[in-house]
């Protein structure tokens, strides 16, 4: 563990710098994936939603498989060297030069161009966090291992909130955007892409600079590759040796495809319902933002006080409530429209909206605690020896089924005309997350 004097929330320096990655990368995910470039990606790059949430999601599912398949590798090499922080740096690297690339994405442009801008950014900062992720257990003791990871998952959902605040405030709601930007030329979303690679290599440069980083352990590269790729075939050999381990990435499997869907198709369903433009979606996405760092750090405490996997299991009840709740909004009513409002008038805000905003806040408070408890589980679940490799697993797990709900989405909301149908989807994946989770003995 690291040595230094403590800040106020009770961790040194590295640890606060380790934590800061969070905050240095989240607005990656969410104004490029969630809230305004993809958005911008359908409607005027490809120049047809539909079309355009479809070319989306074959890039998404793309740098989904090369995640999914190079981070175990990767992880085990990592382990096997000892430092984590050359690779993280590499892989960041990446991450910054594809989200800078997304400014050519002009309206109507090289849809294949934008599409591999993204999907490279997308996996140098996913695997990126692999390596950051690996480096939790060495950092604090196992009894405030879910503080540290959940201080983090706070600290990146309050980024995000930042990040997409400077874009409203700035490139959005004024009449002029900053820069001189033109809208006309989509400018005004493009820019999100090297805001977002700027706003990276500003706030990791403290986890670069102050964290520590292990002891290198072998003395060549070649070394080191050779090693890492025998203990992973070794450990995929006899990954039934841990079958608690086994069983928890099968249950992320699932939950993690159900939260990869909502923030994907969440924004997609409420600007469908209610016709709500970017300004409605960026306020919609401050909510989910604001109550998910709020819920990180009470549900860092409860992680330490009840446990992860009791963490996780009711965070996932509480946003199959809220789906529950979205479902059965309609634009003018209620609980399925046994309650009938009409639409507001004069820039008011109408009930149904009210509601599907208390909603989003909901899945906030829920969605951060899954998360950050599933790091947790995963440090206490690993070898300490082993951790990259298996923090490659963990990634393998969020990313090697990706395809399944986004693709059932498609298929069932083509079939049956119904767009809430994505909601109906995600609540499964996450019941059936958590029912594989619960037989899991901690």
């Amino acid at each position: 563990m690291t040595a230094g004097k403590a800040s106020p929330a009770g961790f040194d320096r590295g640890q606060v710098a380790w934590a800061l990655f969070d905050w240095a990368n989240q607005p990656y995910f969410t104004l490029i994936l969630t809230f305004i470039f993809g958005p911008y990606f359908a409607a005027r790059v490809v120049g047809d939603t539909v079309a355009g949430q479809a070319e989306w999601g074959y890039f998404q599912a793309m740098a989904g498989l090369v995640i999914a398949f190079a981070s175990p590798a990767l992880g085990a090499l990592a382990d096997a060297g000892g430092k984590r922080k050359p690779w993280c740096a590499a892989f960041a690297a990446l991450g910054v030069a594809g989200a800078t690339g997304l400014w050519l994405a002009a309206p109507g442009g090289d849809v294949l161009q934008a599409g591999l801008m993204m999907a490279a950014a997308t996996i140098g900062f996913e695997i990126a966090i692999v390596f950051n992720n690996a480096m939790l257990a060495c950092l604090v003791a196992p009894e405030r291992v879910g503080r540290l990871s959940g201080f983090g998952w706070g600290l990146g959902y309050l980024g995000g909130l930042a990040a997409l605040a400077i874009m409203l405030l700035g490139f959005y709601l004024p009449a002029e955007p900053w820069l001189g930007l033109d809208r006309a030329a989509g400018e005004d979303a493009r820019i999100s892409g090297p805001f977002t690679a700027f706003w990276f290599i500003l706030f990791s440069a403290p986890f670069f600079l102050m964290t520590p980083d292990r002891a290198p352990r072998v003395k060549s590269a070649g070394g080191g590759m050779l090693a890492g790729l025998a203990t992973l075939v070794s450990t995929l050999r006899h990954l039934r040796r841990y079958r608690r381990l086994l069983r928890f990435l099968m249950a992320r499997m699932v939950y993690a495809d159900g939260l990869a869907a909502l923030f994907s198709f969440g924004g997609i369903f409420a600007a469908g319902l209610f016709g709500w433009g970017t300004t409605q979606l960026g306020v919609f996405g401050l909510v989910t933002i604001v109550f998910s760092a709020l819920g990180c750090f009470p549900g860092g405490w409860a992680d330490d006080r009840f446990g992860s996997r009791a963490t996780i299991l009711a965070g996932l009840a509480g946003l199959i409530l809220a789906l529950v709740v979205t479902l059965s909004l309609r634009p003018d009513g209620l609980f399925f429209g046994l309650i009938r409002t009409t639409p507001a008038t004069g820039g008011m805000t109408s009930p149904p909206e009210l509601v599907m905003m208390a909603a989003a806040a909901l899945m906030g408070i829920c969605a951060g605690p899954v998360q950050a408890a599933s790091r947790s589980l995963m440090v206490h679940l690993t070898p300490p020896e082993m951790s990259a490799e298996f923090f490659g697993l963990f990634a393998f797990s969020g990313k090697a089924t990706a395809f399944v709900a986004p693709f059932l989405i498609g298929l069932l909301t083509a079939w049956t005309g119904w767009q809430a149908i994505s909601l109906v989807v995600v609540a499964l994946f996450l019941l059936a997350g958590g029912l594989l989770l619960r037989g899991l003995k901690t």
